[in-house]
């Protein structure tokens, strides 16, 4: 066996729970996955070639076939459409002198398309390697390309002070991380030392009464009450339970969890450690999406830091995880079945993760911002933070705003605060419709829905904010959500699998100008369906950007529709479906 491959395995004990961590090392050494290091691998963690190959195809951003020199990952967004991406595509293509998918002849560069990368605040957007290049345009293409057939590296070219990656002005240097608007929770001084002293001197059950009393909901998307989740966690018995930070920000037009990791990580993994008091662990994993490596190093040292101060390390330690890229780990056993090696396939539920969750070990999951609001939550009280928001949702939630306004990025709002109040901080004179938590969410009027508030029992919102205005053709945003949830199904359930499938193609009928009122009953059916049966919250959402819309903007689908002539659905062209039907009749 190769040395190097020995290292690797040696790195990670050969422990197919780890297989994630493997492969992103072995692809890091040969570029993709050749057969013989799959055999040699598949003969060392005891797994047959094909899992192994499995697990390798599900994930975007692993390869199984040689790829160039650098491999460009260009985002593909909604957000990046409106903002010059066609001429950045094609800029792409002309410099690098291949197409989307392929390498070019000098085995230089590989090109390919992928979803949102957590920078919807400054696209267009691309990841060279695990680095980032945003605000592209035309020229800034051809000098990037330019610069690496010199030999220049990626880090080299965004980074000519080589400063080192394990720095915040590493990353900053990357990003930008745009915070408009600080409230009273996020991105503050906190004691960190002072703050566990006196949180790791209370009893679990003070830490747990503190969380349940501050009525937080988790601010992942599904809202459940992180106290309540902390409790049933803690009341399972069992020697070994661990906490988990999901930083799977995978939701097209998210991005806040990216800020909260660059200027506040220490919150996060405090946050954690309070969470391991409470429920009874000593074990932590931020699981971090693959978009985010270029935070990897920074994370690390971070971590490192906390252990140098003694604050980490002694009864509990954090581990990062990375993910491949895939947005149905989101959902947490998604997420749970990746930290394990494998492929990220939500389990059914239950048992739930508080029962058995990673490694059959009671788990408890939760998203980036709660964990960082539970931090601030214990330096200031429950009270003082049940003082804001709502009756039903109290504190501050964090939005990630992008696309037609004057300022887009990180605004940190009450619960409580108007659709139009939003707006106007953020600059978006002319919005007509807003997209309140990604596609998955709901598409409202700004006409009809100014006076709506951002809370639970309202307008809920997992953080991403989308702003269109009058000249966006809604439709086809409605199209790129679906060509996103159909690029992103698992595949496990066949509702979700072949369901989205069916509902791009009625949209991609509409925008033909071939699409009937069936068609528009057929997609309501269809997705009541999909929301009904699928497995997970993608299938069980992946129908409500047609949904939404077709209930706020009718007019958007009415107008186009063709009316039916005959027995025959508008859709059937009897001409293409028998090209050779009329020499046929004369012969």
């Amino acid at each position: 066996m190769n040395t190097q491959i020995k290292l690797i395995l040696k790195r990670y004990c050969s422990d197919r729970t780890r297989l994630l961590d493997i492969l992103w090392d072995l692809q890091g050494l040969y570029g993709y996955f050749p057969e013989a290091v799959v055999t040699q691998l598949s003969e060392s963690l005891n797994m047959s070639a094909n899992d192994i190959y499995g697990v390798i195809s599900f994930y975007h951003f692993f390869h199984d076939r040689p790829t160039g020199r650098y491999k460009i990952y260009l985002s593909d967004t909604v957000i990046a459409r409106m903002n010059g991406y066609e001429e950045v595509r094609t800029a792409l293509e002309q410099e690098a002198n291949c197409h989307f998918g392929g390498t070019d002849e000098t085995g230089t560069f590989s090109l390919f398309y992928t979803n949102c990368i957590g920078l919807s605040d400054q696209e267009p957007a691309m990841l060279i390697d695990d680095v980032v290049f945003t605000q592209l345009s035309p020229g800034k293409v051809r000098v990037i390309l330019s610069q690496l057939r010199q030999n220049k590296t990626p880090a080299e070219i965004v980074n000519p002070e080589g400063l080192p990656s394990s720095e915040l002005a590493y990353v900053e240097r990357l990003v930008k991380s745009n915070i408009r608007h600080k409230g009273a929770v996020f991105f503050k001084k906190i004691n960190h030392r002072v703050l566990l002293d006196k949180c790791l001197n209370q009893l679990p059950e003070h830490i747990v009464e503190n969380m349940i009393a501050s009525h937080i909901r988790g601010r992942g998307g599904a809202g459940f009450p992180t106290g309540l989740k902390w409790q049933l966690c803690r009341d399972v018995e069992a020697e070994d339970k661990v906490v988990i930070c999901n930083a799977d920000e995978g939701e097209p037009g998210t991005f806040k969890d990216r800020v909260l990791l660059t200027h506040s990580p220490r919150d996060v993994f405090v946050g954690m450690i309070i969470a391991g008091h409470a429920i009874g662990s000593n074990y932590g994993l931020l699981y971090l999406r693959a978009e985010y490596r270029y935070l990897k190093d920074y994370l690390e040292y971070q971590l490192q830091q906390l252990r140098t101060e003694g604050l980490l390390g002694i009864d509990f330690d954090i581990r990062i995880q990375m993910g491949a890229g895939a947005y149905v780990c989101g959902d947490e056993t998604a997420l749970i079945e990746s930290c394990e090696g494998k492929r990220g396939v939500p389990r059914v539920k239950p048992p739930f993760p508080i029962q058995n969750g990673y490694l059959g070990r009671p788990t408890n999951v939760n998203n980036v911002e709660t964990f960082a609001a539970v931090t601030t939550i214990m330096e200031r009280g429950a009270q003082w933070y049940r003082s804001m928001g709502t009756k039903e949702s109290s504190g501050t939630r964090l939005l990630s705003v992008s696309g037609d306004c004057a300022q887009p990025g990180i605004y940190e709002v009450e619960w409580g605060i108007t659709l139009g109040e939003i707006l106007d901080m953020v600059g978006a004179q002319d919005a007509s419709a807003v997209q309140v938590s990604g596609p998955s969410g709901e598409c409202v009027s700004v006409a009809k829905d100014a006076e709506r508030e951002l809370c639970y029992d309202d307008l809920s919102c997992n953080g991403s904010f989308m702003i269109f205005d009058q000249r966006q053709d809604l439709l086809r945003v409605v199209q790129e959500f679906m060509r996103f949830f159909v690029d992103e199904s698992c595949g496990i359930c066949v509702p979700c699998r072949v369901g989205n499938v069916e509902l791009l193609r009625k949209v991609d009928r509409l925008i033909d100008g071939k699409g009937c009122q069936k068609d528009l009953d057929d997609l309501v059916s269809w997705g009541k369906l999909l929301r009904a049966t699928s497995r997970c919250g993608l299938g069980t959402t992946s129908a409500k950007p047609i949904l939404t819309t077709l209930d706020t903007f009718p007019g958007i689908y009415q107008n186009i529709l063709t009316r039916k002539q005959g027995t025959l659905l508008a859709s059937f062209d009897l001409k293409e479906a028998l090209p050779d039907g009329g020499r046929f009749r004369e012969e």
